[in-house]
């Protein structure tokens, strides 16, 4: 997967922070301009959006993205199953944990089911963590998640709102797996202009995702009102354990500091845009969507916070490795 994040910096990054933690405040102080244009309900968009940033994901996939799960399969076994463990059961834990309307509940265990996103990569680049490794397990995630999200909403938030395990694999497909096809299929036939459009794609992305946002919070805002802090702070635990657990995790199986890293990030970091498609497809997107729209703005920034704090402490195999080279510039 081909993607810009090798050229990002963390300050654009955090630009990109900012600006969701704007859309949020601005979205809950003027709803009106986010929830509906005339007769149109802005909300309505949110699916559309997702699949357009899906298809931009396919354009940068090749067949060379699972050549990690070839080169080390034992690292993106162990990645992808703290993925779909840690973050669904701690989802449960807290959603059962806090006073929470039931479907604002489910929203919380909905963003816990949810494979990693695009961020991780990013975060992973600038956290000078394994990079490829990041790369596949968030696309083996997403590929799995019309299988596993559905599995795990049913047995996990069965309990706050009613769940259809075969409608749910349908509308992630829908929102998912086809979009990436066709960008996989366009990538394949119009490489050239793939490449192009590539360049542009992680802008469109970051817009598409930011009026989601602002969409979700605009059209939840009671809710939000109501339930804000408090699901903020759920939100925050859920975010910042996905960090600890996971890194924990893979320091347990005995996996090297920039594969640990690499581990941490892609658990604490969740497809909020999936979640929120889905909370639309089930027509409960200012209930079901509110953790995935607060999930967003904090993700980014305690990511963006622990990318930095990493990347000024480079781990051993690269220090070492940076001070070879320049022992050996200063040699010539």
């Amino acid at each position: 997967m081909k993607t810009e994040t090798t050229h990002q910096s963390p300050y654009r990054n955090l630009t990109y922070t900012v600006l969701i933690i704007l859309a949020v405040v601005v979205a809950l102080v003027f709803p009106g301009p986010f929830t509906q244009i005339g007769d149109f309900q802005l909300k309505k968009l949110i699916v559309p959006l997702l699949q357009i940033i899906m298809l931009g994901m396919g354009t940068t996939m090749s067949l060379k993205d699972f050549e990690g799960v070839i080169r080390q399969p034992r690292a993106v076994f162990i990645g992808v199953a703290c993925q779909f463990l840690i973050m669904p059961l701690m989802g449960f834990t807290l959603a059962n944990t806090f006073d929470f309307p039931p479907e604002v509940a489910a929203g919380v265990v909905l963003i816990g089911c949810s494979p990693s996103g695009l961020a991780s990569n990013v975060m992973c680049f600038i956290a000078k963590a394994n990079v490829p490794l990041s790369i596949t397990i968030t696309t083996l995630a997403t590929l799995l998640a019309p299988l596993l999200m559905p599995a795990l909403m049913k047995l996990l938030a069965g309990q706050f709102v009613e769940i259809s395990f075969l409608k749910m694999m349908l509308e992630i497909m829908q929102i998912v797996i086809l979009p990436v096809i066709v960008g996989l299929v366009l990538n394949r036939i119009f490489h050239k202009s793939a490449v192009f459009i590539n360049r542009f794609m992680p802008l469109i992305s970051m817009a598409g995702i930011i009026l989601i946002v602002a969409i979700i919070t605009a059209t939840g805002r009671d809710s939000m009102l109501t339930v804000g802090w408090t699901l903020a702070l759920c939100v925050l635990v859920h975010n910042l354990a996905g960090f600890l657990l996971g890194y924990s995790s893979a320091r347990l199986f005995g996996m090297d500091e920039q594969s640990c890293r690499t581990v941490a990030i892609e658990v604490g970091l969740q497809n909020g845009g999936l979640a929120s498609g889905i909370a639309v497809q089930m027509g409960k997107v200012a209930t079901v969507g509110l953790a995935a729209a607060l999930f967003g703005p904090i993700m980014n920034t305690t990511g963006s916070l622990l990318a930095t704090f990493w990347s000024q402490r480079p781990p051993k195999s690269i220090a070492n490795v940076s001070e070879m080279e320049s022992v050996t510039d200063s040699s010539r």
